[in-house]
């Protein structure tokens, strides 16, 4: 074979191959970011309940402390119950609103930056919206007995003030080990392991994408 028909036939075999990777890249990317998206639709789910637990919350909340102004602590357990609605409805729209925008048209890099905002606001959301059912399980209940001819006495009974204790103590522990959670996952960011946070599919879908970049760099 002379030297030019034998360097036409290896940019040939290059650009076929070239195609090959740019295909198995494609294929790749679509198969990886269609799974990616179906990790992230529970958790639209689950974050739509949310509002509509917040709404719930909102509307007991009112009910209570406005039909009960002239009793402490109704009044307060109202209150608090309608401010912990409003919290619950603005987490599950600012995670709401994150998940939609993941753009999955964008390039790897953007959307591994927008699954990391989301995996954030989702630790966010759970501090401030989850665990504090420790406690606010107690004022829902007082809450609901307002809407009856319910009324505060001149102590507190020691159930709510043991229930107050036990409940401050397991919030104290959810928040200790979700702070030491993510401090293992800052030491060792590649540790990609699930646990029963609720974050898992975000998680999942980090892992496609990093697929997908590994493939890229290759």
């Amino acid at each position: 074979m002379e030297p030019d028909d034998l360097k036409t036939a290896w940019h040939a075999l290059e650009a076929r191959m070239t195609r090959s990777d740019a295909v198995q890249l494609a294929l790749l990317r679509e198969t990886r970011l269609a799974r990616a998206q179906h990790h992230l639709r529970p958790l639209k789910i689950v974050h739509w309940l949310q509002a509509l637990l917040g709404l719930g919350l909102i509307l007991l909340g009112v009910a209570c402390w406005t039909r009960n102004t002239d009793a402490m602590g109704l009044l307060i357990a109202g209150i608090a119950v309608h401010a912990f609605g409003v919290l619950n409805i603005l987490g599950a729209t600012a995670m709401l609103v994150l998940a939609g925008r993941v753009d999955y048209a964008a390039p790897v890099l953007r959307i591994q930056r927008q699954l990391a905002a989301l995996l954030r606001a989702h630790a966010w959301n759970a501090g401030l919206c989850g665990a504090p059912w420790w406690i606010m399980w107690l004022p829902v209940v007082v809450a609901f007995a307002g809407l009856g001819d319910a009324r505060a006495t001149a102590g507190t009974p020691v159930w709510i003030t043991w229930s107050l204790v036990i409940g401050g103590v397991g919030l104290a522990a959810t928040w200790l080990h979700a702070w030491r959670h993510r401090a293992r996952q800052r030491a060792k960011p590649d540790a990609s392991v699930d646990c029963a946070d609720g974050a898992d599919g975000i998680r999942r879908s980090q892992r496609l994408l990093d697929e997908i970049a590994a493939f890229e760099a290759s």
